[in-house]
């Protein structure tokens, strides 16, 4: 028996101004990590793909790449370089296809980036549907009647209830037929097709509606988006807290690491990495919300290839081996003890670079300072410790 080669285009070029915001809405953050980051995930645990990419808007690779940086390696070592789309939904969906035309794929599936809930059933039935017919999509029943009315809100009609259906995505395709309709629908300037099954059908395939799932809604309000990060939150989800602790004395030198940025200083950090406490008791924080031991048990300080490393390569392992295992990071607290160097100046910039290490929005990062007054050895200026908190969703 042989097997359809799938490929899949997710469609995220859009810029979702009904969500609000400051960002579209795909890269809103959605119970941990972006829209978009929980959609490519459903999708890819779903099932494999031949090739895979995703159609952005020109002026969003930083926030694509940000999305990106919160999925398993595994996930992102799956998805082809980004498509760049067009003023309209018909170029950006072509422009996906397009970029997959090499790959030449028997059948794509064409998704939305903010419906993060597709199933591995509703991807099978499109599998199956698009080599069956050649062109289909997932709809749903309508449970309210509907009226067609005229500008002024008259009733024109009310159509049969029983015959309509509601269209989802992932639309499903034999990829030469769907490929040959966008080019044709761009060559006539075929314009106002609102989804790819409409393409087909202007270019004469005809379509059919296979059953689609009424959980894999698009997220198109606030509303949608607060439902859909409650419902991701409590999908046989559990939370953990961990909890690191750090030390380093100060040696020789003129800066100091903390959370990945460079701090002049009177003195440097002594370590067998860069020293850098901040990154280390983070995370040893998430090693602890795993139960995974600590940092030594992954990065044995007896390793000379981590002799002067930057503490950067801790934390994205930590981070990693919670996506590994299907989980995201929630949130992240370092309290830095010290007398010296002045935290206040580069805290803004320290929270924004673990955030980046972490693949988080920065609004999910806290640092925060403070001294001993004086007792101890942080006190004496002997060095500086940092205490540090990671919570952690797992299923």
């Amino acid at each position: 028996m042989s097997f359809p080669s799938v490929a899949l285009v997710v469609v995220a070029a859009g810029r979702g101004a009904r969500v609000g915001g400051d960002r579209p809405k795909q890269y809103l953050p959605c119970a941990g990590r972006p829209l978009l980051a929980q959609t490519l995930g459903a999708l890819l645990s779903a099932r494999p793909f031949s090739a895979a990419t995703v159609v952005i808007h020109a002026d969003d690779r930083a926030l694509y790449d940000a999305a990106l940086a919160s999925l398993s390696h595994e996930a992102r070592a799956a998805i082809g370089p980004p498509s760049i789309g067009g003023a309209t939904r018909q170029e950006s969906v072509r422009a996906g296809l397009e970029s997959l035309a090499a790959a030449r794929p028997d059948v794509v599936l064409i998704h939305d980036a903010a419906r993060p809930f597709p199933s591995r059933a509703l991807l099978d039935r499109a599998v199956q549907a698009a080599e069956a017919h050649g062109a289909a999509a997932p709809g749903v029943k309508l449970s309210d009647t509907v009226k067609q009315v005229d500008a002024d809100g008259m009733v024109l009609a009310t159509p049969p209830r029983a015959a309509l259906r509601a269209v989802q995505t992932p639309q499903a395709f034999r990829f030469p037929l769907i490929l040959d309709a966008h080019r044709r629908a761009a060559e006539a300037d075929a314009g106002g097709l609102t989804d790819d099954v409409a393409v087909a059908e202007w270019a004469g395939a005809p379509a059919f509606v296979f059953e689609g799932e009424t959980q894999n809604f698009k997220v198109t309000t606030m509303a949608d988006l607060d439902a859909a990060e409650a419902r991701l939150m409590g999908a046989g989800i559990e939370t953990r807290v961990g909890q690191g602790f750090d030390v380093h004395a100060f040696a020789p030198g003129d800066h100091v690491w903390l959370c990945g940025v460079s701090v002049p200083h009177t003195h440097a950090l002594s370590g067998h990495s860069d020293a850098d406490v901040a990154l280390h008791a983070l995370a040893d924080a998430i090693y602890g919300a795993l139960a995974e031991g600590d940092i030594g048990a992954h990065f044995p300080p007896s390793d000379p290839q981590w002799k002067g490393a930057a503490s950067e390569v801790f934390l994205a392992h930590a981070v990693e081996r919670v996506r590994a295992r299907g989980g995201f990071v929630v949130h992240l607290d370092a309290t830095l003890i010290c007398e010296a160097p002045k935290v206040g100046p580069h805290r803004e910039a320290m929270r924004a670079r673990v955030a980046e290490i972490a693949g988080l929005d920065a609004g999910r990062v806290s640092v925060k300072a403070t001294t001993t007054e004086r007792l101890g050895f942080t006190g004496r200026r002997e060095g500086i410790a940092c205490l540090a908190t990671a919570t952690v969703r797992l299923p």
